[in-house]
């Protein structure tokens, strides 16, 4: 997906861990969108990659063509008991000095097209409630509220609520596979 200014969504390769480790981490140390609060290394992220990869779930970059990673997205499992094997729960960042500009809903588009590819039924975000521009993109994308769980986890010295939203990615009515 070729995007403004030749930016393009991807799928993610071992050169693009330094982007993502300095996207993570940026989140980690400035925002309440990742609940850690350890930074992490090039070690950390590329055998995070690899695991992702390895497991059969998609990592996105958008990429700019000159080696630059603006943002990243994937999903995972959402709990680990065969019931739940038709729902993912996902993840989007976007590195700071490009947000707003519609990355992430690159991102997610082309996320939400490789969940309904891989035969997913249902993409789950959690979100903290704070984070009004992520519940916008989410809005926008079709996303709807499911859950909201008051101080269930702390950052910064304060307690965090964490809004649930939810995606059907199948037609109504359709039976699981």
């Amino acid at each position: 997906m070729i995007l403004e200014n030749d930016m393009r969504v991807r799928d993610a390769d071992t050169g693009d861990v330094g982007g993502i480790l300095a996207i993570y981490n940026d989140a980690v140390a400035h925002t309440t969108a990742i609940w850690n609060e350890t930074p992490v290394d090039a070690a950390n992220r590329a055998a995070w990659l690899t695991g992702r990869q390895g497991a059969g779930f998609p990592v996105l970059v958008a990429d700019d063509g000159a080696g630059s990673v603006a943002g990243y997205a994937t999903f995972g499992d959402w709990r680990a008991f065969d019931g739940y094997r038709h729902t993912v729960e996902h993840s989007v960042y976007v590195r700071a000095d490009a947000r707003g500009g519609g990355i992430g809903m690159a991102l997610m588009e082309a996320l939400i097209g490789r969940a309904r590819r891989q035969g997913k039924h249902a993409m789950v975000a959690g979100i903290d409630a704070q984070n009004a521009a992520s519940l916008k993109l989410h809005a926008k994308l079709g996303f709807a509220t499911a859950g909201h769980l008051p101080e269930v986890g702390t950052k910064f010295g304060r307690w965090l609520d964490l809004a649930f939203l939810q995606l059907i990615l199948d037609p109504p009515g359709t039976l699981p596979r």
